[in-house]
C-alpha cells in the first residue's frame, strides 16, 4: 500500500531541538509565483493557503545550534496561521535573533537529491511561536539554557545514501 500524500506528523519541540531553536530575521508572508506577464497587467499577489488547513503560511529563517553539518543549521519553518506570528523581543538590541519555542509543530519528510546524492530532509510547520522563557508546553529549562530553535522549511536530519 503507498503511503498518503502529504502526511505531517505531530512532534514535540523539546525532542527535535534539544539545543532550543533562533529566528534569524523577521516573519514574511508567503506568496504564489506570479509571472513578469501578471505583473504586468498589475495583478496583485495571491497569499498561499494551507491546504490542509486553509490557514495562511508565513516563514521565518531559523538556526538550530544543535546541528551536525553548515547545511542542517540554518532553514525554513512555515508558520501556518490566520494572521502573522508576531516574533518575541530579540536577544539584544538590534540584532535580529530571537531564541523562540514553536507551538503545534509538525514535520513532512521528503527526500531530496543533487546529482548521486541523496538524503532526507523534513518541512518544520508551526502554529505559531512564543518566547523560551513563557509559559507554556514544551521549552525546558535545557531549551531556555541554549535559548532557541530554528529551521528552513525542510531542515534535514539524517541521510541516507
Amino acid at each position: 500500500m503507498p503511503a498518503p500524500q502529504d502526511v505531517r506528523f505531530n512532534v514535540s519541540f523539546d525532542e527535535w531541538f534539544p539545543q532550543g531553536l533562533f529566528l534569524m530575521g523577521e516573519i514574511t508572508q508567503s506568496f504564489e509565483y506570479q509571472s513578469q506577464e501578471e505583473r504586468a497587467k498589475g495583478r496583485p499577489a495571491r497569499p498561499i493557503v494551507d491546504q490542509a488547513t486553509g490557514l495562511y503560511v508565513f516563514r521565518g529563517q531559523c538556526s538550530d545550534p544543535a546541528a551536525e553539518k553548515a547545511r542542517e543549521q540554518a532553514f525554513t519553518v512555515e508558520f501556518v496561521a490566520k494572521v502573522q506570528p508576531v516574533p518575541p523581543a530579540a536577544v539584544a538590541p538590534n540584532v535580529p535573533v530571537r531564541a523562540i519555542v514553536l507551538e503545534g509543530m509538525t514535520v513532512r519528510p521528503r527526500a531530496e537529491a543533487s546529482g548521486q546524492a541523496k538524503w532526507l530532509v523534513y518541512q518544520i510547520r508551526a502554529t505559531g511561536m512564543r518566547a523560551v522563557n513563557a509559559g507554556g508546553a514544551g521549552g525546558s529549562a535545557r531549551s531556555a539554557k541554549a535559548g532557541g530553535e530554528g529551521g528552513q522549511s525542510e531542515a534535514p536530519k539524517s541521510n541516507a545514501a
